[in-house]
């Protein structure tokens, strides 16, 4: 590893998840091996080809943040976000009017606007006329009673990090990238680059998103992308299985506190793990496959590993991307064995999203801190509903139960639908 440079370390953690309202609970459900998928509730389901998700459960804003009402016109995903980015800020033990502000910034992955389009969606049903025309005089008269200033604010993707840098008084850089489902992990390794330069000294990134809407779910069914196993919904999400027939998808939050290690350790904060890779390519290839041979996600891999300077054969786990479908899932273990060679054979592999599905925007974030708990508690979460083995997957993808193994680095995958593709390395902290 680069010991010159101002090294970071992870100090906080927080997620929302469906299996989980906090990282400790989430990561015992996913040693479990327990699923978080079943009908969809969040919204009239029934004939959509698709009616299944990872839905938050027992979700309650105020358990989590002090002024709920505050955020009243927020949608789902920001509250999750808040209450993620709480539980890592206060793992952190940064209390607001310590220290510098304009040394603490916010890096946040969303897509924006999920939660509100019901009111869309009400105004245009009310404005389509019985020859199926668009009346916009109905239109602008009904979305006049629907629509709410407010929430209209909440559109833009932006709007999540600026309740998360007023929330916590953090002044310093204050950023939002929509990278599909590479987002979170991207804002995460962007964060490390603005400690390493000195541009701040603490910075909370990591992502949220709620998709599970009619808009969110007709997309991915459009583009054939997800899972019809309605009927036997915790078996759905069987990354790497050969029967996978598409990914299943959640929601939730995951957040992280980064700091620069000198920084930590002078106000005796509770180093969790170190970041030290983080790798960014694309695939410049098609807008939802990636290539065959995996070539983007290798490239991400590689410099990940350059970048935390280590060799292949030191990294203990992979926490991949693992999606459940049948192109990506091929990919991703093509392109682990182009990188990992020899070792690709020794090395253990497996998927959160058998469990939690995919959290789009928000996946990077909480398997990150899913990462980070592994190498703590030297325990390997398994990729679950794996039964049959494909010819084209031919790793070792930690089967149905968790493996208790004790690992120094652990590597991260996240690829987004548009090529995008992001490896980030933790490692245990060692001092020094």
């Amino acid at each position: 590893m680069h010991r010159s440079r101002r090294r970071v370390v992870v100090t906080g953690m927080g997620l929302i998840a469906p299996t989980g309202l906090g990282v400790a609970e989430l990561f015992a459900s996913q040693v479990a091996g327990r699923s978080g998928v079943r009908p969809i509730t969040l919204f009239d389901a029934r004939n959509f080809p698709t009616r299944i998700a990872g839905e938050v459960t027992g979700f309650d804003a105020g358990a989590f943040i002090p002024d709920p009402h505050r955020y009243r016109h927020c949608d789902r995903g920001t509250l999750f976000a808040l209450a993620a980015a709480h539980q890592a800020v206060a793992e952190a033990g940064l209390a607001p009017g310590r220290g510098d502000p304009t040394r603490r910034g916010v890096y946040t992955a969303a897509e924006g606007g999920g939660g509100h389009f019901s009111p869309l969606v009400r105004a245009i049903a009310l404005a389509v006329t019985e020859s199926g025309a668009l009346d916009t005089g109905r239109f602008f008269r009904a979305a006049q009673t629907r629509f709410d200033s407010g929430a209209e604010l909440e559109q833009e993707a932006e709007r999540m990090a600026g309740h998360l840098a007023a929330e916590f008084e953090f002044d310093g850089p204050n950023m939002t990238c929509q990278t599909a489902c590479a987002a979170a992990a991207q804002a995460i390794g962007e964060s490390a680059e603005l400690i390493r330069a000195d541009e701040a000294d603490v910075m909370l990134a990591g992502g949220a998103q709620c998709m599970i809407h009619p808009f969110g779910v007709t997309g991915f069914c459009r583009l054939t992308a997800l899972s019809k196993r309605n009927d036997a919904a915790e078996r759905a999400s069987r990354p790497f299985d050969r029967d996978r027939d598409g990914f299943v998808l959640g929601e939730g939050a995951g957040f992280v506190v980064l700091e620069e290690s000198e920084h930590a350790r002078r106000r005796g904060a509770n180093i969790l793990a170190e970041l030290t890779g983080y790798g960014t390519t694309a695939d410049a290839y098609r807008m939802t496959d990636p290539p065959p041979d995996g070539r983007g996600a290798a490239g991400a891999m590689r410099l990940a590993l350059r970048d935390a300077g280590l060799n292949a054969d030191q990294i203990g786990y992979v926490n991949a991307h693992g999606t459940s479908t049948p192109a990506g899932d091929a990919a991703e273990s093509r392109a682990i064995r182009t990188v990992f060679g020899p070792a690709a054979d020794r090395l253990a592999v497996s998927s959160s999203k058998s469990m939690i599905g995919h959290l789009v925007a928000a996946g990077g974030g909480v398997e990150l801190a899913i990462c980070v708990m592994a190498l703590r508690n030297g325990v390997l979460p398994p990729t679950i509903n794996y039964e049959t083995p494909d010819p084209d997957c031919d790793l070792d993808y930690v089967p149905n139960q968790a493996r208790e193994v004790a690992v120094v680095h652990v590597l991260s995958n996240n690829f987004g639908f548009g090529g995008q593709n992001v490896s980030l390395v933790v490692s245990r902290w060692s001092g020094g």
